[in-house]
């Protein structure tokens, strides 16, 4: 393996953007399928400056359309401010989190790079960025750039990877964060995508944030104790430490709440990448994610570990099934372990997000130092179930999507859409899993033209919200 394990193999990165109708069909392309299934990742154009780091690479998109029974393909790169200067200058112009920041750099120390998420909103696909970026608007079917949305010029410093639309109301509840104050701002995106409502939050200091949970009425905001080392922040240098000694908060702020509302909760120590829903109970607030109890690797603190544990530079993925519930009564919390297999990239029913859900579908974590996604799990919450489909040995995945049937009301009655493919050879198929029979053979596997880099999340876009897609008004 080489010495950059998220360079090589199905990790290398894929430069050629290409287009492809007509795709064969291994098995039956479903008629009650129409919308277009788009993944996020990180794909570095150019050679790196330095250390690579997974997290550093260009955003780039791989999206299958299915329309009047065909399936089509398409890749682009998000074409970022960023990505645009360095095709300019023909080489890259940034170092990575493996490297110092070059807080020299005119361009700021930090790539914008859009690579981590997607989100439909108000009739736009939005790409995102872990670190907290501008939100670019990717035209659908094309996936061509359209710009930056500025929301008026109200959105600021940017958005965080994981904001959340409510389905009901089509408000989209966002966070952003950074080194200096306000460490945590939190807003509100009505559904005609107006910035509505945006406040700073209290914390005692800058924070790794990542995902944040809504209820019909409630958001559910993080605090937790791995952060960059404020002496190394000093210093110029970004560090991650895990701090046992700091509980987990976990913030419940009304959802046009201020600071002054929220109210803190505390729990283990740990690490939360990605919840999976939120929801009211009475007076309590129950929260359903994945946990990492032990998040940064080669930690002396460390217990010795049942499996090899995949590494991303310091970061490690020990992540499991995990509840919380905060009693809004008492202000206690109760938490509890619902599994113990390693599982992530948590997807649900996206129509139900905020309200009691039965189920959702977590990737499969392999035994290995690199991050690998041997098979998809469906929990079943009410009965405490779960059941796995596994891919073809040395084939692995990425994130699913729920896929809705058209017409569909029922919370699993859809299908769930990824891309695999053969670590050996570099052989790309989307697969289309039915999600109530999920151990089942895939209901279709479409050959896909090139090889699909392993990536990060998704978004089923239907063929209504495609067809109340609007385009960028006031872009970059």
């Amino acid at each position: 393996m080489s010495a950059e394990p998220y360079l090589s193999g199905n990790y290398a990165p894929q430069l050629d953007e290409v287009s492809a109708s007509d795709l064969p069909v291994h098995g039956r392309l479903p008629d009650d399928l129409s919308g277009i299934y788009v993944r996020n990742g990180s794909n570095p154009r150019f050679t790196p400056k330095g250390r690579y780091h997974w997290f550093d690479g260009d955003g780039m998109l791989h999206a299958v359309h299915f329309e009047a029974g065909r399936a089509t393909y398409r890749n682009r790169f998000v074409r970022t401010r960023g990505l645009q200067a360095e095709l300019e200058a023909g080489q890259s112009l940034w170092t990575g989190l493996s490297e110092a920041p070059d807080f020299g750099n005119p361009r700021g120390p930090f790539k914008d790079t859009a690579n981590t998420d997607l989100v439909y909103h108000a009739g736009q696909l939005l790409a995102l960025w872990w670190l907290g970026g501008k939100p670019y608007v990717m035209a659908l079917p094309s996936l061509e750039t359209q710009g930056i949305q500025k929301y008026d010029g109200r959105l600021g410093k940017g958005m965080c990877a994981h904001p959340k639309v409510d389905p009901v109301t089509g408000e989209m509840m966002f966070i952003d964060y950074g080194p200096l104050p306000p460490f945590l701002t939190y807003g509100v995106i009505d559904a005609h995508g107006r910035l509505v409502h945006k406040t700073p939050i209290d914390l005692p200091g800058p924070r790794l944030q990542h995902d944040i949970a809504i209820t019909k009425r409630l958001t559910v905001l993080l605090d937790l104790p791995m952060y960059f080392d404020p002496a190394k922040l000093a210093e110029g240098r970004t560090v991650p430490r895990f701090y046992r000694d700091q509980p987990s908060r976990f913030g419940i702020i009304p959802r046009f709440g201020t600071s002054r509302d929220v109210r803190w909760f505390e729990a283990q120590a740990a690490y939360v990448y990605h919840t999976v829903n939120a929801w009211e109970e009475d007076e309590r607030v129950v929260l359903i994610g994945c946990k990492i109890g032990n998040p940064l690797a080669r930690d002396p603190s460390n217990p010795t570990p049942k499996q090899t544990l995949p590494t991303i530079g310091l970061l490690q993925l020990e992540p499991v099934l995990y509840r919380w519930t905060f009693d809004l009564a008492t202000g206690a919390t109760h938490e509890e372990q619902l599994d113990d297999t390693l599982a992530e990239f948590p997807r649900m029913d996206n129509r139900a997000l905020g309200r009691k859900t039965r189920f959702s579908y977590h990737q499969r974590v392999v035994a290995a130092p690199t991050l690998w996604f041997d098979g998809v799990i469906k929990y079943d919450l009410e009965r405490g179930t779960s059941e796995t489909h596994r891919y073809p040995a040395g084939w692995y995945g990425g994130e699913t999507a729920f896929c809705p049937r058209v017409g569909a009301t029922a919370e699993d009655d859809g299908y769930l859409c990824t891309f695999v493919a053969e670590e050996a050879t570099g052989a790309s198929e989307l697969h289309i899993l039915d999600a109530r029979n999920l151990a089942d053979e895939p209901v279709a596997r479409i050959p896909i033209p090139q090889r699909v880099p392993t990536g990060y999340h998704t978004w089923w876009v239907s063929a209504d919200d495609l067809a109340a897609q609007r385009p960028l008004v006031s872009g970059t």
